[in-house]
């Protein structure tokens, strides 16, 4: 059975997308004046300072989530804040915030897996979620939980300077009004500038039936900008945006500045594109932001969950040659500061560097605690959840591919007739088989091994598995994307970070004029 996965670049997630990700509100917490207080400063750990939590009372609930027997239990604890503001024509027109809190209680038994949440955490609606969890996935004896010791990650892959539950609109909104008088000067054609802003303050806090427990606290901003132009009748949209789990420093003058040439190159640049002639012919994937056809049609096929299912291509392949002995791909947890990046994945384990391929050949998939059990290998730190609402399974961090041994000039020289796709919107992906369809936003025409015109509004098509056997040329530039990427799977959105260096294909299926 095949997985269907669409994407849209600025629109809302949803059961099967890659987004430009629009915000996702959570639910204002009720019944803990002690959370009420939105204007004090978030400590490190909040669930036992705030709500009242001991180590007794964890042991309680870690008991009744177990006593029904488990090979592996978590409770898994959050607390969010997430803030937003939208500027449209020099006017803030939307601002809000918002706070999320609770626990989600998981109990793996075999194959069976048992999963409640509340809000409330209180010890008996604790121990309600518990026993409801205990109910799905039993076995025959209980498990006696262990005394808790904090595990300090071994990484520290981001750094809040200053939370974010510490920044004030004083400090936001003069950034968000120079970005808007930056883009609308780049062009006297610009018509409309659109602004948005978005923080978060995550603390999370995962302790396992063994009684090891982790804390961290996951700073996380987006800062986009749009601009509309009109010119001789016609009207054209683009946009660009920064992202990362940064804080506010991290927003010079300078990103600023790069921020909204971006948005207006990109406009600006369409009045002047063309239609490529369709067919098959190269496509020159450039750096960075094509990391997406990686992430889509190649990364969520090496998620071990899929292979041990026999959903993936990839199922009987480890071992096996899948790419040129030049193409090495990444999946890092580790990548400092980037939005996919964590200290430990939702399971508790440390995140690494996991080479999914190496010299062409695969070597591993993505794993959490239980497809790592199924195969018989330690876990990656790939388990991940888009909150407490959620159970953890094998996603995806920060994909790329690494450095290959030839140049930009040298790829772009080597075309007769293809494309460079720049910059994209939407698409879709059939997991199984990898089948993909991209919406190319920009990019530009190859004819005799020069770049001669821009070009827009192109789909490209082709496998996953065999656009990546069809590599033929990777440059030393490789990049992560630094835009505002979410993954969507099973129905659960979380941040992540996708990269490539300049990379030929010597064939896909182009829908030009």
């Amino acid at each position: 059975m095949s997985t269907r996965r669409t994407f849209l670049k600025q629109a809302a997630a949803g059961s099967a997308t890659l987004t430009m990700p629009t915000w996702l509100a959570g639910c204002a917490s009720t019944g803990t004046p002690q959370a009420a207080s939105v204007t004090s400063a978030t400590p490190d750990n909040p669930f036992f300072s705030w709500f009242g939590l001991d180590d007794a009372l964890v042991r309680r609930v870690m008991a009744t989530l177990t006593s029904r027997g488990a090979d592996n239990a978590d409770l898994y604890f959050q607390y969010r804040r997430n803030n937003s503001i939208t500027m449209e024509d020099g006017i803030v027109s939307k601002a809000s915030s918002s706070i999320d809190e609770g626990v989600g209680l998981r109990v793996v038994v075999g194959d069976q897996t048992g999963y409640a949440y509340t809000e409330d955490l209180s010890e008996a609606a604790m121990n309600a979620a518990a026993k409801t969890a205990s109910a799905i996935a039993h076995g025959s004896a209980s498990v006696a939980p262990g005394a808790l010791t904090h595990r300090a990650s071994p990484h520290s892959v981001y750094a809040d300077r200053v939370p974010w539950s510490q920044v004030g609109i004083d400090r936001k909104l003069p950034l968000i009004q120079r970005l808007e008088g930056l883009a609308k000067a780049k062009d006297p054609a610009i018509t409309k500038v659109r602004i948005w802003w978005t923080d978060t303050d995550d603390r999370v806090l995962v302790i396992n039936q063994l009684g090891h427990m982790h804390t961290d606290s996951r700073p996380q901003s987006r800062l986009w900008c749009s601009v509309t132009a009109t010119k001789d009748g016609e009207t054209q949209s683009g946009s660009a945006n920064l992202a990362g789990r940064r804080d506010i420093d991290f927003y010079s003058p300078e990103k600023l500045e790069t921020l909204a040439q971006q948005a207006a190159d990109r406009t600006m640049i369409l009045f002047d594109a063309i239609r490529p002639p369709a067919g098959e012919m190269p496509v020159v994937l450039a750096a960075g932001a094509s990391g997406i056809l990686l992430h889509e049609a190649v990364g969520h096929g090496m998620e071990a969950d899929f292979n041990r299912k026999d959903v993936s291509i990839y199922s009987e392949m480890i071992g096996r040659k899948v790419a040129p002995d030049f193409v090495t791909i990444v999946d890092s947890g580790l990548e400092e500061n980037e939005r996919g990046s964590l200290n430990f994945d939702d399971e508790g384990n440390p995140c690494e560097k996991t080479l999914l391929v190496r010299n062409g050949i695969l070597e591993s998939y993505l794993h959490d605690t239980i497809s790592a059990k199924h195969y018989g290998v330690k876990p990656t730190g790939s388990g991940r959840r888009q909150s407490f609402r959620h159970a953890p399974m094998p996603r995806m961090r920060c994909t790329y591919m690494e450095d290959g041994p030839h140049t930009r000039d040298e790829i772009i020289e080597s075309v007769q007739n293809g494309i460079i796709a720049e910059t994209f919107t939407n698409g879709q992906v059939q997991i199984g088989a990898g089948d993909f369809t991209f919406y190319v936003k920009n990019g530009w025409l190859i004819e005799g091994g020069k770049v001669t015109a821009p070009i827009r509004d192109v789909n490209i098509i082709g496998n996953g598995p065999q656009a990546l056997k069809d590599v033929t040329m990777a440059a030393s530039d490789a990049a992560l994307d630094t835009g505002g990427w979410t993954c969507g799977k099973a129905g659960q959105s979380v941040p992540v970070s996708q990269g490539l260096p300049t990379v030929l294909v010597s064939k896909l299926t182009v829908g030009g004029a």
